[in-house]
């Protein structure tokens, strides 16, 4: 069990260090490069949160490997603070992305649901990491799945981007491509690729799999919850708060 944790830790610093340089190729054009000409303040106090996320799940597991476990632990309780910076300001930037009067539509239901939702998919997953800080390798393997939730910003971009050839072959609501779907199927078979490895390597068959259940949960809402009452009604209260 060693061992794997210790791989597990080695390949978890290489892997996050690819999802940032992959978060600032998608977000290069609409944010790095005209990061002095942005619309409003929220762009960058959501994007500062999320980088400070991003580069925390780069440090914590580097600092575990070399064994300062002190410093680890600091990071740690500073994410007490950063993860609710991190909720406020991306409601706060969806809130002020969203009308203020009016149904947002379909399409303004579906947007709700990517954002509020992922939300609370990420904090799942922290707070089981936290809940159990004390075994190294259930704390690990629900940071790595905080990471799932932050797929699609990313991906949605990059598509955008560099692949926009790909929108042809998503489904749409009221015309606007799902670009969503594509960066859900990327997090779920790469995640079903952790289930296999996890349970070939270690046996376990409590963590990768309960999260990809959670993932699943998510990406149904995201693709659905648009069309029923209930959350058209949360939406509508939502946009009024």
């Amino acid at each position: 069990m060693k061992q794997a944790s210790f791989i597990l830790s080695k390949y978890l610093i290489f892997a996050f260090i690819g999802f940032l340089l992959f978060a600032i190729i998608g977000f290069w054009n609409s944010y790095f490069t005209k990061i002095l000409d942005q619309e409003n303040y929220r762009m960058h106090t959501h994007g500062v949160a999320i980088i400070l996320w991003l580069v925390l799940l780069i440090v914590q597991p580097y600092l575990i490997r070399t064994k300062r476990t002190g410093l680890h632990k600091k990071l740690g309780i500073f994410s007490y603070l950063l993860v609710p910076v991190l909720l406020f300001t991306t409601l706060d930037l969806l809130k002020y992305k969203l009308p203020e009067t009016g149904s947002p539509g379909n399409t303004g239901y579906f947007f709700i649901a990517l954002v509020v939702n992922a939300l609370v998919a990420f904090l799942i997953f922290y707070g089981l990491a936290i809940y159990h800080k004390r075994n190294i390798n259930l704390h690990a393997r629900y940071m790595i799945c905080t990471a799932f939730p932050m797929f699609t910003p990313i991906t949605d971009r990059i598509i955008g981007n560099y692949f926009p050839s790909l929108l042809a072959y998503v489904p749409n609501i009221d015309a606007m491509p799902v670009t969503p779907v594509i960066g859900f199927l990327m997090a779920d078979l790469l995640l079903i690729a952790l289930c296999v490895w996890d349970w070939r390597a270690n046996r376990r068959w409590n963590v990768f799999p309960f999260a990809l259940l959670i993932l699943t949960c998510y990406h149904f809402s995201v693709l659905n919850f648009y069309k029923y009452g209930f959350w058209q009604a949360f939406c509508e209260w939502f946009i009024q708060i």
